[in-house]
């Protein structure tokens, strides 16, 4: 099970694309997203990433600072990275150990299976390595968008209004036209026979 909102982040230190070992202990002041993924190239992973990628100056202006995690090695890394133009690092973390520690690695359902593997979560830790949030398992749609939303304080979108409309929908109003139809006074025409007997 993923860590939870409120427990403090479990430090770590991995090899990165940048050339230098990133820890977390050197982001101390600065809002860290870290997004632990299973595998680089695959379509899933590809689309997360771009996502992240193309919110990427955002979450910086921000504030925060964005990795992505996965047990591929640094070449692969290397590869993903310049393939998808990433502008953020990503750390190779090839023994599971610091997703473990995260609640990211473990039993999870594939096609139907229960297998071992990387649980795709995200965890948005706070200047004092608290966890402040956490996404897991994620749903790429979206996901990254939230995050944004999350870091900078502003609301998501406002799909509760929209789902509010309910009520333009239910046009009670022209079913009430039903009166409309009653134009039996006009069918009555009942005073002409009458006046057909008089003859």
């Amino acid at each position: 099970m993923a860590l939870q909102a409120g427990e403090k982040a479990p430090p770590f230190q991995l090899a990165s694309t940048s050339g230098e070992p990133v820890s977390l202990a050197s982001y101390r002041g600065r809002k860290v997203v870290l997004f632990f993924y299973p595998k680089d190239q695959t379509p899933g992973c590809t689309q997360e990433a771009c996502d992240f990628r193309d919110r990427h100056e955002a979450l910086l202006d921000a504030g925060a600072v964005v990795f992505g995690i996965s047990k591929d090695s640094i070449a692969s890394h290397h590869r993903f990275r310049e393939k998808q133009a990433l502008p953020y690092p990503l750390l190779s973390d090839p023994d599971n150990s610091v997703s473990t520690a995260y609640g990211a690695f473990g039993k999870k359902m594939m096609y139907g299976k229960e297998v071992q593997g990387t649980i795709r979560s995200t965890f948005l830790i706070d200047e004092e390595g608290t966890i402040e949030e956490v996404w897991s398992p994620v749903r790429v749609a979206g996901h990254a968008e939230a995050v944004l939303n999350r870091v900078t304080g502003t609301a998501p979108a406002a799909a509760a209004p929209k789902k509010a409309a309910a009520p333009k929908k239910a046009a009670a109003p022209k079913k009430a036209a039903a009166p409309k139809k009653a134009a039996a006074p006009k069918k009555a025409a009942a005073p002409k026979k009458a006046a057909a007997r008089s003859k």
